[in-house]
């Protein structure tokens, strides 16, 4: 991450004061670094931690590249310093600490202030700022600010225990300031999480100096004791302590360098850019949301929820129900893992072998009724055969039409589920097997007079199974069916097309039927259009046959949450303004 995170004093003589502060450096070290410098240099802090080699090996401060020596230099006079270290966090001699990462050859390099001019000046404003006008109501807690031209801050506020400060407390402030203001504002609950951590370690050190000292020597007494003297007497003659002093921290900095060099390493890591050409898919869409309730579901559970789980049902499918499912098993379809994982089980490997495996009535009855979003039951003894069914049907809908559970003990209504896998012993009530709603798909040993020949070379094939496919309401074999069931068996059956190519078409095929979907649902939904514009609209669409507006209402209920509200605010938009009007 481009950034620069900063520790910050507020000094009772100097005013708001730059401590420490770890930046990156994607080239090499500034001019002056040589190899003889480094080599010569102190070694007393060598360690790894998380890929990243930490040593405090580098060069002592120098100015920077094209800065002189004199005032100009950008870091702040000698005369300016307290005594007692109270505004340095490295004595003069020091060489700092500098990191590397291994993985992105990228450096971690910490000192008191940047060489850079520019550097310097930034964060030496953005330090003014966070500990004199940009504060939170209490003057300890974190707050946003910074604009365009100086970069944006995230900035977190804290006291620090001194038994020898007016208050008995010192002032300071942790700050990460970059340029990008979209990646600051998205990174503030891990930043906030992580600097509260060092900040409450660094508080709990002062805390117990604090007590030891005024155990040893109360201050509070003594002061109310003391005849008054002037306050410029006063401070002048009590300069700030060093952070370390109030920690009773020798490795203080070492520590902050590695806290914040990590800091800065986690924060790039966890958001990454993505290229998408064009606009995400409604697929896209629903897997990110799904992905989103699925963390948010993650972080409330508690280990309670371990003994709540029904007992009627095994572990497996309560580990891959809608609501508590797995990423990788329920909400990104992945035929081709099945393909490499289970190249030698009794699977389906694709639709076209689904075909070839049910037969053509077979499997358009069972496609007619997976697109229609009717139950879809599968019963068999093979738990791993039941899963691949359910992810080659699967993809001939839009994710937010899926809900599978996997394999169960018992009959799971059709509001749960639109998959569901049962064991051979389940009995289903009676009114679903003659619903025509469902369609059920019996798996049973093959007899040797319906054996037939191998389609696949493979150890063990499908031909030891008997698929019974039955409904409540059979396709007849002379229904036009919906639109895209006459495209999809037209592509199966054409042996020219690739498995591969096959399933390019089919993505094809459901995202041309979600555009109508989105524009049914704009005009029915958002704009209370008549029927008769409804038909004249399907007419348009080529939609307008029964088996379609059955398909169109069905794929409508998996439009993501986000298009459906940002459809809503487009459209309230207008209205609002003309009332204001």
């Amino acid at each position: 991450m481009n950034a620069i995170v900063a520790l910050c004093h507020f000094c009772e003589l100097h005013g708001p004061r730059t401590l420490f502060c770890t930046e990156v450096l994607h080239s090499p070290l500034p001019q002056g670094a040589s190899s003889g410098d480094i080599s010569g240099q102190n070694e007393q802090a060598e360690e790894e931690e998380g890929g990243i080699q930490m040593s405090s090996r580098i060069r002592s401060h120098s100015p920077a590249e094209g800065a002189s020596a004199d005032s100009s230099s950008p870091g702040p006079k000698k005369s300016d310093m307290c005594e007692a270290s109270g505004c340095r966090s490295l004595a003069g001699g020091h060489p700092g600490y500098v990191s590397h990462d291994k993985e992105t050859s990228i450096k971690y390099v910490s000192h008191q202030h940047p060489n850079h001019p520019q550097l310097f000046s930034i964060v030496r404003q953005a330090c003014v700022r966070s500990l004199s006008c940009e504060v939170c109501p209490g003057r300890e807690g974190p707050i946003f600010f910074g604009d365009e031209q100086h970069g944006f801050v995230f900035s977190h506020t804290f006291f620090i225990k001194d038994s020898l400060a007016r208050g008995f407390q010192r002032w300071y402030s942790i700050i990460t300031i970059m340029m990008d203001r979209i990646y600051l504002i998205n990174s503030w609950p891990f930043l906030l999480g992580k600097i509260r951590g060092i900040i409450d370690e660094l508080q709990g050190k002062a805390l117990k100096v604090f007590e030891a000292e005024q155990y040893g020597c109360p201050q509070r007494a003594q002061r109310m004791n003391t005849a008054f003297t002037p306050f410029l007497h006063q401070r002048n003659g009590n300069a700030a302590r060093s952070l370390t002093s109030l920690t009773n921290d020798e490795n203080l900095w070492a520590c902050l360098h590695t806290s914040f060099a990590w800091l800065l390493k986690a924060c790039g890591s966890r958001l990454t850019e993505k290229l998408l050409e064009g606009a995400p898919t409604e697929d896209t869409l629903v897997q990110m949301e799904k992905l989103a309730d699925l963390k948010e579901e993650s972080e409330g559970w508690d280990g309670s929820e371990e003994e709540e789980k029904p007992s009627s049902q095994p572990d497996v499918v309560e580990g891959q129900e809608l609501s508590k499912c797995s990423p990788e098993t329920s909400l990104l379809p992945d035929c081709n893992s099945w393909n490499v994982a289970h190249r030698r089980l009794s699977v389906f490997r694709s639709l076209r072998h689904m075909r070839q495996v049910l037969g053509a009535s077979a499997f358009r009855m069972l496609a007619w009724h997976v697109l229609m979003g009717n139950q879809v039951i599968w019963k068999a003894r093979d738990m791993d055969l039941v899963q691949s069914a359910f992810d080659i049907l699967r993809t001939m809908l839009p994710v937010g039409c899926v809900r599978i559970i996997p394999y169960s003990d018992q009959y799971e209504e059709a509001y749960r589920c639109n998959f569901l896998g049962l064991s051979p012993h389940v009995q289903i009530p009676s009114h679903i097997l003659s619903s025509e709603f469902a369609v059920l798909v019996e798996v049973r040993a093959a007899t040797r007079s319906s054996l037939y020949p191998t389609l696949f070379d493979d150890e063990q094939s499908l031909n030891k199974y008997e698929f019974v496919v039955t409904s409540g309401s059979p396709v007849a074999a002379d229904r036009v069916g919906p639109t895209i069931l006459n495209k999809i068996e037209a592509a199966l059956t054409n042996q020219n097309l690739s498995v591969d190519v096959v399933d390019q078409c089919l993505v094809c095929l459901k995202e041309e039927w979600m555009n109508k979907v989105k524009v049914l649902f704009k005009f029915t939904k958002v704009d209370s259009r008549p029927k008769e514009d409804t038909q004249k609209l399907l007419s348009i669409l080529g939609a307008a046959e029964e088996d379609n507006v059955k398909l169109l209402k069905f794929w409508m209920t998996g439009l993501s949450k986000t298009y459906k509200s940002h459809l809503m605010s487009t459209v309230r938009s207008p209205t609002s303004s003309e009332s204001r009007n």
